[in-house]
């Protein structure tokens, strides 16, 4: 049985920024498992046994080596979308996360291409197909 193919999986998404407008997204590489190419903000997946919180931490340091400096839940989507030929569902607990700016590093250089700044204001293209939705959901609170 595989999560979010099988059955719904839950997974944290998290939108990292500075506390001074800028954005942190990943460019995914050829090695990621979909949407290669594109800009994404960050995510995980629950595993059982494990918080939300510390997956979120967990995910954050993995991704961006770096730690939370504070967070704020924005909410929940239930995200369908296709994936290699199969319908996914996923329920996306998503966070408004501020990081340190000078310690966020790509640490999964098998995983992205690069990880940059960005103002929000001034994304680059292409974004992950989950994204815009992301950003009309909770544009006043970012």
């Amino acid at each position: 049985m595989q999560k979010g193919v099988d059955y719904p999986g839950v997974c944290v998404v998290f939108f990292c920024h500075d506390g001074k407008g800028s954005v942190v997204l990943a460019k995914r590489s050829l090695n990621a498992r979909d949407e290669q190419g594109r800009w994404d903000i960050g995510g995980g997946g629950l595993e059982f046994g494990v918080t939300v919180e510390e997956t979120l931490r967990k995910e954050i340091e993995e991704e961006y080596g770096t730690e939370v400096l504070a967070h704020e839940f924005l909410g929940f989507r239930d995200v369908h979308r296709e994936h290699s030929g199969k319908s996914t569902h996923w329920i996306a607990l998503d966070f408004k996360v501020r990081v340190s700016r000078e310690k966020v590093k790509n640490s999964e250089l098998h995983k992205f291409e690069e990880v940059r700044w960005f103002a929000l204001n001034a994304l680059p293209s292409p974004l992950h197909s989950q994204l815009p939705g992301f950003l009309e959901k909770y544009r006043d609170r970012l």
